[in-house]
């Protein structure tokens, strides 16, 4: 993991395409803001993570019937 230190309306880049900005900093809170391509999601973390659990839910209840069908 790289760890870089910012101060407000400081800013890193990411790939060329990708701008991560600090905002606002209150006490343990930090806000960010983040630039990047419409074709780029971004999720908070527990957000991530939910629709990956969510994705491994839905590919465990289709069997190889259900994809015959589709095809």
């Amino acid at each position: 993991m790289l760890a870089l230190s910012r101060k407000k309306n400081e800013a890193i880049v990411i790939n060329n395409n990708i701008e991560v900005t600090i905002l606002e900093i209150k006490g343990e809170q930090v806000k960010l803001g983040i630039s990047a391509p419409k074709k780029v999601p971004v999720y908070r973390k527990e957000v991530y993570i939910q629709i990956q659990e969510a994705n491994k839910a839905a590919m465990a209840s289709v069997g190889p019937d259900d994809l015959k069908e589709l095809l």
